[in-house]
């Protein structure tokens, strides 16, 4: 049997993450897309039927039931906001070094690029067309609404952000200053940018050099995976206790008149699922229907947990696995595309702007239009993780063109309905991006060559792991 030649960084090169998804495989095989869709239709009724404009039970009371509901699923969000940095960070860093040459990494980042540019600003056109179609604020009558004061109430720190920051600047502050700064604040776009740089060094880096890291970035990814898994086990319960808390405080005239606002973004959401699948069908070459099948568990949990980097370690072994995506390339584009490819996010900032005029009766030109566009198209790259923040950048889009700041907290009071529908999408995009992109990037190496060489590798990392143990 022929030795398969292990040189460079590929002897070293940290377990793959598709060794590291057995705990999110099992949840998935236990039905938990189904606990799930029940706990969030059980809390919706429940919600219901604790509404405030009932009148069944006094304010108080309710809001005291509903914190408590709420607890686990705000403990829930705690638990995967904690991992999401160190896990990005690590799987973008092993998507990078594990090129086989600049060159190709090179070839890679630049066809990424353009692919993401291009399926953003398509997505922007699709949420320019579908609300000039609906025209979703016009059902709504903003004047029995005190919007100022649920604005400065449900979010105090946001509204100084709001008034201070402006477009220009939030595109400047995605460059690091300090990288460890940008890991401890959660700013994500910084800390994809760092991680990037930095896996770009480490490729030119002797195998000795960078093992250490390497090693250690494995076991950090192990780590975060262990602890999703936990929190997976909250996710029914959370999804219904966050559920019963929104449901039991949203109007009746709130809800009903923005139910044209969540219709539209789904109208756009849905259009935006049936490009990428003309995108699988005519550059990927693959077989709609198949390609669906083969990505089911993946949008059921985007669904799910409304979170693409709990996703990404899925993605990336569905990719290798049931997609045929060489690993050299799924390791790179879906950790990149969970962080910066966020085309539901720009037909969210493109029908809430038309959404929020429409409602104020103010008529957007054609600049105006394309300024949003072009905001919208920089919020979607990524955005800091902090609170709020994709409400900072709609209203920094929302004052360049005249919007009144208040209208946000319209769009607050629904965000978490769309929130799932738009990160399934999200997801969605990523496995598709990774599907084209795996047919027009040149690689020395097959997917069953890489298959092997995987192999391989782990073979050797266990005989390794044993002598040590041995000695």
């Amino acid at each position: 049997m022929k030795k398969i030649d292990l040189t460079g960084l590929e002897r070293v090169n940290p377990r793959s993450l598709k060794f590291l998804v057995s705990n999110l495989n099992i949840l998935i095989s236990k039905h938990l897309w189904a606990k799930i869709l029940f706990a969030l239709l059980m809390g919706l009724i429940i919600g219901f039927f604790l509404n405030v404009d009932r009148g069944y039970f006094e304010i108080e009371t309710i809001r005291s039931w509903t914190k408590w509901l709420a607890l686990p699923g705000d403990l829930f969000l705690k638990i995967v906001q904690m991992v999401v940095v160190p896990l990005v960070f690590s799987s973008i860093i092993k998507g990078v070094a594990g090129g086989q040459s600049l060159e190709q990494l090179k070839q890679l980042g630049v066809k990424t690029g353009v692919y993401f540019v291009f399926t953003t600003i398509v997505a922007i056109a699709l949420g320019v067309g579908v609300s000039k179609l609906i025209h979703p604020g016009k059902y709504l009558d903003i004047s029995s609404f005190n919007l100022e004061s649920k604005l400065s109430d449900a979010h105090p720190s946001e509204v100084s952000l709001m008034k201070d920051k402006e477009v220009s600047q939030l595109l400047l502050d995605f460059l690091p200053n300090n990288p460890l700064l940008a890991l401890s604040s959660s700013n994500m776009i910084q800390v994809v940018i760092f991680a990037i740089i930095f896996g770009g060094a480490l490729v030119s880096l002797k195998s000795n050099e960078s093992a250490p890291l390497l090693d250690f970035l494995g076991a950090l990814q192990s780590v975060c995976m262990k602890i999703v898994s936990w929190a997976m086990l909250l996710a029914p319960i959370a999804v219904f206790g966050l559920t019963v808390k929104m449901a039991s405080t949203m109007g009746k005239d709130l809800l009903l008149g923005m139910g044209s606002y969540v219709l539209t973004v789904l109208c756009g959401l849905i259009v935006l699922g049936l490009f990428y699948l003309c995108l699988i069908m005519f550059l990927a070459k693959k077989n709609v229907i198949t390609f669906l099948k083969e990505i089911r568990e993946n949008l059921l949990l985007a669904f799910s947990t409304s979170s693409s980097a709990t996703v990404m370690p899925l993605s990336i072994k569905t990719a290798t696995e049931k997609l045929k995506i060489r690993p050299s390339t799924s390791e790179f584009v879906i950790p990149l595309g969970a962080t910066i490819n966020m085309d539901g996010t720009a037909i969210y900032q493109m029908i809430a702007t038309f959404f929020l005029a429409n409602t104020y009766q103010i008529d957007l030109t054609m600049g105006e239009i394309f300024l949003v566009g072009i905001s919208a198209l920089g919020a979607s790259i990524g955005s800091p993780g902090t609170p709020g923040v994709g409400i900072v950048i709609l209203a920094s889009i929302l004052t360049s063109v005249g919007i009144p700041l208040e209208g946000t907290a319209l769009i607050i009071s629904v965000d978490r309905i769309l929130d799932m529908s738009r990160t399934t999408l999200n997801v969605m995009g990523d496995l598709t991006a990774v599907s084209v992109l795996d047919r027009f990037v040149s690689s020395p190496k097959s997917y069953h060559e890489e298959i092997n060489q995987e192999k391989a590798m782990e073979k050797q990392r266990t005989q390794k792991t044993q002598e040590t143990i041995v000695k």
